[in-house]
This record gives C-alpha cells, structure tokens and sequence, in this order.
C-alpha cells in the first residue's frame, strides 16, 4: 500500500502524523548536515523524514510482512543521520547498564537514576552476574554509593525557615542534584520525601490556603500523587479545579483554563495553588510556559511538576524567569534495576509566606547504607564475575564491530568515537575534582557527560518513529478501516515528549483489555505502564469515547478496582529514557505485531497452560 505521507508539494498530510501549524527547528548549527530529507527544517519536513523510515512499506497486516531489525535500523539511520552522533550512549549503557541488553527492556520508568549498574554490582558484589573491569569505572570509590531513608519529625515550614542538621552524604547529594538541575541553592531548598506522592502530599498539606481559594491541576492522566494533592485540599475545605482536554489530541481546552485561573478584572488576591507539569508522563503532550506566568499574574502560587522531563531538560527551563514556589521531581536508584529512591520538593525560599507553621508529614534524611566489607564475596563468585567480564563488556574492539554491523558511515564512525572520548574525558574530569567522601552518582554523570542537544535528539527520533511503527499495524480488512494501535495525545510530531499513550483492539474494533496486553509483554521481557485517561472535555462526542471506554473489556478484575477505571478510559504507556535503543523500540513493535494474530491472546493462554506457568486472566 502506498505511503500516506509523500515528499512531493507542501499539503498538510490529514493522515494525523503531525499538525499543520509549523515548530521550531533543530540548533542551527546542524543546518549544514545533508540528508535524504531534511529533518532540520519544519515541523512538516520532520514528519516527512519520520514517515521514510518504514519504506518502501507503511502498513504491516501481519507480523511477517515486518521489516527486519537491521533494515529497520538502516531506514532509520538514513532518515536521521545525527542519530550516530548519540552512539556515545550506546556505550554507556553497554558498559556500566549491561543488564538491559538481558533482561527486561524498560518503558515504565519516569524520574532520574542516581547511580549506574556497574556500581551497584560492585555495592551488592554477591547478588552481581557480571562485573566490568573496563577504564570507564576501574576508579569506583570502594564506599557504598547508595542510602537508605529515615524519616524526620519536623515540617515544612521549619525546614525551610531554620534548616536542619545534614550528613555528608545528605549534603553532597543535594548538592550533586541541584547543580544537575540547574537550581539555584540561594533561592531554593530541597527537601527529600520518601516518593513522588510525599512531596505532592507535603505541599498540600503545608501551604497556607486562603478562604475561598483552590487547587487547580492540569493533568490529562490519573495520578496517586495529584489525588493525594486532591484529598489533602477537600479536608482543607478547598475548592478543587482541573484543566479540561480534548479528544483524542487531549490539548489544553484553552478557554475553559483561562477562564479557572480567573480575569483581570477580577478582584486581585491568593487564589491558591496552580500545579502544572511541563508535560504528561503517559501522553508525552507538552504544554506551553506561558500558563505559569498566566497563573502567576493573576496571583496564583505555581507548583512544577518535573517528573516527566528527560535528562539535561531542567537546563532549559528558565526558573529565574518562572520562579515557580514549588518543584517536583523524583529519582530512583539503577534504571532498569532498582526504582527505589526518593522524592524531591524544591521550596523556593522566598515563598516561605505561603506555607503553614503546622504539623506535617513526608519529610526524611538520607543516611549511609551498610558498608561494602558486610557483604563478602567468596573466592569463587570473583573467579567466574572475571570470567563473564570480557563476554558481557565490549571493549574498544568490539565497539568498532559495533559500528561495523549498524552500517556506520566512516565519517559517523570517526565522530562517534570522538564523542565517546569526549565523554569519558569529562567523567574522568569530574572523578579527578571529587572531593573525599562525595558520593558518586554516575547516572547523573552520564547524563551530564553526553549532554541535552545529544540526548534530546536521540529521544526526539526514537519516540516518533515507535509512533510511526505502531500506527503502520493495520488489521487485513481495508473495507473496515481498523487499526490495531490507537494513540492518544500527540502522534508525531518534533516537539512530543518521550512517552506515548495507546491501546490494543482486535479486527472487530474491540479495545483488548490494557491488563493483557502488559503481562504478555511482560512474559516477553518488556515492561509497559498502564495509565488512565481523565479530565476529558465533556463537550467530545460521546460515541467516540465510548469506542475507548473499558466495557467492552473483561470484567471483575482487581487492577482494574485499583487503578479506578470506572474514572477514565485505561490506556498503555510506553516512556523512552535516554538509555533505551533503536532495537528496543524494534522489539516493542515486533511483540505488538502479533497482536495482528486474531487468535494470538487465546495461544497465548494456552502455551501458558501447557507449560506449567500461572495463567492469562482473560
């Protein structure tokens, strides 16, 4: 079938693979780069550019018909040829997170990693499968780079007006976070929460509400922590607001937001608490700045939320202009590995006025985990982690195989390499400044090593082309028109964020139960999130939510009780962090492919039972 999206004039394409109003470009300074099509241009061209990467086919009606991971590989290069210049973190991840390329690839992590795999095999030495002995981590501190949390009996308002005693390692960490966050310790204070719901909790229950003030929220998505947020305010007596989308593109319902943040002409004052997030964790819709300063100028105090940003974003987002009286961000430990880890609430200084002098909860220190020497490691264990050292770490050799094998350019490999030398240049730098006893959090380094042009590039092209990918699986009945994947929240486009919403249905049209889809994928080593979709505009057509809502779906199921379904239309996430692939989108695809199978769910339940393992709820 032939392409629905063309090289050829200038029409907008109405195919939903990217809107008519145009985007900004890429740095001006990769403007020079030649390609088959130009991605440095509009949003437009960059659709164009996208949509190349399945020819000569665009839409899939069985899992046969798939193009092969490398000539996937070799379309996606060809259509994005500043994707070899992020090779830098391919070897990052094959050295220090070399778990991900045997066990589960990750789609359901938002947050930061503090620490890599490679340290916490030398902090857990006995749980360890393989160590890596390469140049890159030869100078790992031999002091337990991760923590444990305490809980404190003191409040908000305390914290931030008096402080309170730090250890050392409390004390570097937050000086490690701050400065990757570009937060300035002189206007703002961290305060650690035992998770994301913690600190959305503490700042409910620690701001100072006015009479007739409001909690107003923008979120497309159910989340614990916003409902936290939520009850916390109800028990205040506090007016609940939130934002309104539209469907199934689940924009801001402009109108009706401005009109909750309130007019001009109305009398000024505390309205309440504007809680915002730059963009949706399941959705990967971004919104626009300009509602903080909306909100801010009709007397709103703004709480960011910036849990779904990747990497190196914080850089670019302006606090000495916003200035919000809240952030929110939460890191776990090892991506992939050990989500465990804390919350974060930044409190800006000068908004002490707002927040209670009262009882609250959620507040904790860091301490220092058992040390190193309580976890001996027997002689044979150090023989056989030597052993599978040089299989499971490539070294420089192999890393030019790699290259090799991915039908890299000499002059892409040259670059690539330069860059990964670079890169190890500055983590060796950082390693040489550190101070004795500072903790080492080599997540972070790497993040900061490659930096955020790299990898906000990397995950522009990654995500639209898994969007591209999903929407080319087509049921074999053109009469009919079904689609197997459905996206909700923008398709592609140059400016989405790094997750996307979606559901499964069957060549009758029938949504396949969310639930389903994720423990299949999960017994094929892929980890997907489930979401729920709410705060839909009331005025969307009633038939065609109803095409999305849960019932026509199994019924009687725990989960769907627990993530309140009855609230929201439940959908599948997939969210890329900086180290995810090119082969693991390809593998995402290739799993969901099979779903083209009408009776793939049903062999499925049956090979389960035939070998013994806990059967598919259906």
């Amino acid at each position: 079938m032939h392409s629905p999206c063309t090289g050829e004039g200038s029409q907008p394409c109405f195919n939903g693979c990217f809107p008519a109003a145009f985007l900004s470009s890429e740095d001006s300074h990769d403007a020079t780069s030649k390609s088959i099509i130009n991605v440095t241009g509009s949003n437009y061209d960059f659709g164009i550019a996208t949509c190349s990467t399945l020819h000569p086919n665009v839409q899939f009606t069985n899992p046969q018909a798939l193009l092969s991971l490398p000539e996937s590989y070799t379309n996606f290069t060809k259509a994005y040829p500043h994707f070899s210049n992020s090779f830098v973190i391919d070897q990052i991840r094959a050295q220090e997170y070399y778990h991900l390329n045997r066990s589960n690839i990750c789609f359901d992590y938002t947050g930061y990693g503090l620490f890599s795999f490679a340290q916490q095999q030398r902090r857990y030495p006995k749980t360890s499968i393989a160590s890596s002995s390469s140049n890159l981590i030869s100078s790992l501190s031999m002091e337990p780079p991760f923590f444990d949390i305490s809980y404190k009996s003191v409040n908000l308002y305390s914290q931030i007006l008096y402080g309170a005693h730090e250890s050392e390692l409390e004390s570097n960490i937050t000086k490690r976070i701050m400065a990757f966050m570009k937060i300035s310790e002189v206007d703002y204070t961290a305060v650690f929460t035992a998770n994301q719901s913690s600190a959305f909790k503490l700042a409910a229950d620690s701001f100072q509400f006015q009479s007739n003030g409001c909690l107003l929220t923008v979120y497309d998505h159910h989340s614990e922590s916003v409902d936290l947020m939520i009850e916390s305010a109800k028990k205040q007596g506090v007016n609940v607001l939130s934002a309104e989308f539209t469907w199934p593109n689940l924009k801001i319902v402009s109108g009706k937001l401005k009109k909750m943040i309130g007019s001009k002409r109305e009398k000024k004052g505390k309205r309440g608490l504007f809680v915002f997030p730059l963009q949706s964790r399941v959705t990967g819709a971004q919104y626009p700045y300009i509602w903080m300063a909306i909100a801010q100028e009709h007397g709103w105090n703004v709480l960011l939320d910036a849990s779904a940003l990747a990497p190196k974003e914080m850089g670019t987002l302006g606090l000495s202009l916003i200035q919000p009286d809240f952030l929110v961000c939460s890191f776990y430990k090892v991506f992939g590995e050990n989500p465990s880890g804390f919350g974060c609430l930044f409190v800006r200084k000068s908004s002490i006025s707002a927040i209670k002098d009262s009882p609250s909860m959620g507040i904790v220190s860091l301490v220092p985990a058992f040390k190193h020497s309580q976890f001996p490691v027997e002689e044979e264990e150090e023989e056989e982690k030597e052993k599978l050292n040089q299989d499971q770490i490539p070294n420089s050799k192999q890393m030019s195989v790699y290259f090799e094998t991915k039908q890299v350019s000499g002059k892409q490999k040259a670059e690539s390499t330069s860059g990964i030398a670079e890169s190890n240049k500055k983590l060796e730098s950082g390693q040489s400044v550190r101070r004795r006893g500072e903790i080492e959090c080599r997540g972070l380094d790497h993040a900061e090593s490659v930096g955020r042009t790299v990898i906000g590039r990397r995950a522009r092209y990654l995500i639209n082309w898994l969007v591209n990918a999903l929407m080319s699986l087509q049921h074999p009945h053109p009469s009919t028109g079904v689609s197997l994947i459905r996206i909700y929240g923008p398709k592609i486009n140059f400016q989405r964020g790094t997750a996307v919403a979606f559901n499964v249905f069957d060549w009758k049209g029938e949504k396949i139960d969310p639930t389903i889809v994720q423990k299949l994928a999960d017994r094929n080593n892929i980890s997907l999130g489930l979401g729920i979709l709410n705060n839909i505009d009331k005025n969307a057509p009633e038939r065609e939510r109803m095409l999305e809502s849960d019932s026509t779906t199994s019924g009687g199921s725990l989960q769907k009780k627990k993530l309140k379904r009855e609230s929201g239309i439940s959908v599948l996430t997939a969210a890329l962090s900086f180290l995810n692939n090119f082969e693991d989108n390809y593998r995402l695809w290739a799993f969901l492919s099979r779903f083209l199978d009408a009776d793939f769910v049903e062999k499925e339940k049956w090979r389960y039972i035939a070998l013994n393992q806990k059967t598919i709820e259906v």
